[in-house]
């Protein structure tokens, strides 16, 4: 089973962009689809996006919806999530997730993923 490890995350000013990556520390993630989440001070965790083990279909929530963009490296064993246009309101831990291809998954239902990476920090400052 896949131990999935964050990077990419840091401080940036509104406007910014990051892009962060979900790795796998042992397994592949190939065979998952891979979910990013957040949690902000105070707040309860929420789906940002999601992409199917095969990279065919994607779901991204709103607020994030036309402002980050889910990909995977299927040869690179990697998931991106690439965060342009950054609001102070992007605050929060990122984490990515891995979970069996199903209606659960694709619709970021976080008790459906069962590898969890420990996050990454995202700071936007305005």
């Amino acid at each position: 089973q896949p131990q999935l490890v964050e990077s990419g995350g840091g401080s940036v000013h509104a406007g910014g962009s990051l892009r962060l990556t979900c790795a796998a520390s042992g397994g592949s993630l190939n065979w998952y689809t891979i979910g990013w989440f957040r949690q902000a001070p105070g707040k309860e965790r929420e789906g940002i996006a999601c992409i199917t083990s095969g990279g065919q279909s994607t779901n991204t929530k709103e607020p994030a919806r036309g402002r980050f963009t889910i990909s995977r490296d299927r040869a690179k064993n990697t998931v991106y999530l690439q965060m342009n246009s950054l609001k102070p309101e992007d605050t929060a831990v990122y984490y990515c997730a891995g979970g069996f291809d199903g209606p659960g998954t694709i619709n970021l239902e976080s008790r459906e993923f069962g590898y969890w990476g420990q996050g990454t920090q995202v700071t936007v400052s305005s």
